[in-house]
């Protein structure tokens, strides 16, 4: 954990007095992923989802979202959110870990997971997390989830956020440019125990990694307009 941070705090400093030698001029290259879902996923069907005013603001101006709840015939559920970066590095994107206690859940255990594609592979992290949820006249229950994410840049994909953040800060110094960063998170409840034939965690572990196979080449950006 110490050295996780000393790690953070070094980046930050490079990225601070970056400032003073950015190039007077940014491009901005677009993230390459498509800034849309698509309705349907194999069996299954999306629908859009609100975003919170209140992400909006943290966020800045011109971040984009695009969010879908996706479900199917056997009543399973994976909400998928894409998150596009504005220009400006100090109200950029951020990881979940950051918004997820907010929103009462505990990072449990995190990892790095390899995800098998129809052309090569991916790399996302891995969140397990917990809610629970209490009751007045019953015993709390306890809900886990399993949280996949990753960022897609112009020309670069991590698992990282702190690598994310060091190809951006290189970008700028080096080459005058502004990778616009896209974040993408699939997530789906553990739901063995709470629902009549609910997933066990290996089986939703399964379920996303297939679904995110099938979901990658529909978010090619020459498929943006489909």
């Amino acid at each position: 954990m110490i050295r996780r941070l000393i790690i953070l705090e070094a980046v930050l400093a490079i990225g601070l007095g970056s400032v003073f030698v950015l190039p007077k001029k940014i491009e901005i290259q677009p993230a390459a992923l498509a800034k849309s879902l698509p309705s349907f996923i194999g069996d299954w069907y999306g629908q859009d989802q609100p975003v919170a005013q209140g992400e909006r603001d943290s966020l800045g101006p011109d971040t984009q979202f695009v969010r879908k709840l996706y479900t199917n015939a056997k009543g399973d559920e994976i909400f998928v959110s894409l998150v596009f970066s504005g220009p400006d590095m100090a109200t950029s994107i951020h990881r979940p870990e950051r918004c997820l206690p907010a929103q009462g859940w505990t990072v449990i255990s995190t990892s790095v997971a390899t995800i098998p594609l129809p052309k090569g592979s991916l790399k996302a992290t891995r969140l397990r997390n917990l809610r629970v949820f209490r009751q007045e006249s019953a015993a709390p229950i306890n809900v886990y989830s399993l949280d996949y994410y990753w960022f897609v840049g112009h020309d670069a994909q991590t698992p990282s956020h702190l690598r994310r953040s060091w190809l951006d800060i290189r970008d700028r110094i080096l080459k005058g440019e502004n990778q616009q960063w896209a974040y993408v998170t699939v997530v789906s409840n553990i739901t063995k125990g709470l629902q009549p034939l609910g997933r066990s965690e290996a089986e939703t572990d399964q379920m996303i990694k297939d679904f995110v196979r099938d979901l990658m080449p529909q978010l090619e950006p020459q498929n943006a307009g489909s």
